[in-house]
């Protein structure tokens, strides 16, 4: 559907406040400095979260999941989110050389609600931090030292809307091209060959 000419937008937080109800205490006042019992738990329990920075090329997302408090909560307001191996654009970790702002959001399987932790990160590859979050004897090269400024739970509300955990709503994979075959579509001059190639070397990489 093409874009109308005459689309509406929102200019002003004093405009985009007006259209929506006023925000609950328990939303407004839920905001902690630093990690308490509850937050701790949570991060104790959780195997995945996504990771957010800003760079000069602009906003990005990065998944990140290992075993369970896999994010090493070293102090109330310190977190350790160790690097393991990966593709090695290390989006992430270059932006926060240029911008320290990070946000977490954590996930619990099982857990519809979330929770949210802002900060300041910056790029440690102090061995004394790192070596406690070696995974098959392999110690990560770098990790991210988060300071945290911000932490508060998220309503339940987006999860119970995508039925997250429910198994009756997975695809079936083959619904969908393989991840390598997506690639060669993505990638100017990538060949299928040269993608299982490259696949092959990811594999032996493995997953740290």
């Amino acid at each position: 559907m093409p874009l109308p000419p005459d689309i509406s937008f929102i200019e002003d937080e004093d405009a985009l406040r007006s259209l929506h109800k006023k925000p609950l205490s328990r939303a407004t006042d839920k905001v902690l400095t630093r990690l308490d019992k509850h937050c701790r738990d949570i991060i104790a329990m959780s195997p995945f979260c996504l990771v957010s920075t800003q760079g000069p090329g602009g906003a990005d997302v990065s998944p990140r999941g290992d075993p369970p408090g896999f994010v090493s909560v070293l102090d109330d307001t310190h977190l350790l989110l160790p690097d393991r191996v990966g593709n090695n654009r290390l989006d992430n970790a270059a932006n926060i050389l240029g911008n320290p702002a990070v946000g977490l959001l954590f996930l619990v399987p099982g857990m519809n609600e979330t929770l949210r932790v802002n900060g300041l990160a910056k790029v440690t590859d102090d061995q004394r931090l790192l070596e406690p979050l070696a995974v098959q004897n392999k110690v990560p090269i770098i990790g991210l030292l988060i300071e945290v400024r911000e932490a508060y739970l998220h309503c339940a509300k987006a999860l119970f809307r995508a039925n997250l955990w429910d198994p009756q709503v997975q695809i079936e994979r083959n619904e969908l091209p393989s991840f390598a075959e997506m690639l060669v579509d993505h990638c100017e001059g990538l060949t299928q060959e040269e993608s299982d190639r490259q696949s092959r070397i990811m594999a032996e990489r493995g997953y740290y």
